[in-house]
């Protein structure tokens, strides 16, 4: 019986999936209102997070509370890196 061989990059990319899915997860107290790194953070890790709440309940992809215009700012620009992934797979 032959084994087929998995590919490198699709471990690596299975392994980076599940160790962003750790942490993708919400404030529990009012004083640790997610700020701008944060936002970061959570903007750059959405397209996980979003698989994730599509499994679990507690998982969201925004956070609340945050600390508003900061968290978005930071939030935005974690988004960016997706859309030029996007752009160039076109």
């Amino acid at each position: 019986m032959e084994m087929t061989k998995v590919p490198s990059k699709l471990i690596a990319i299975v392994v980076l999936a599940v160790m962003m899915t750790a942490c993708a997860n919400q404030p529990y107290a009012p004083s640790s209102t997610p700020g701008f790194f944060l936002g970061l953070w959570h903007g750059f890790s959405t397209p996980i997070s979003f698989v994730g709440s599509l499994l679990m309940d507690d998982v969201r992809i925004y956070a609340f509370p945050n600390s508003g215009r900061w968290y978005d700012f930071g939030f935005l620009i974690g988004l960016t890196p997706w859309g030029f992934l996007g752009h160039k797979s076109r």
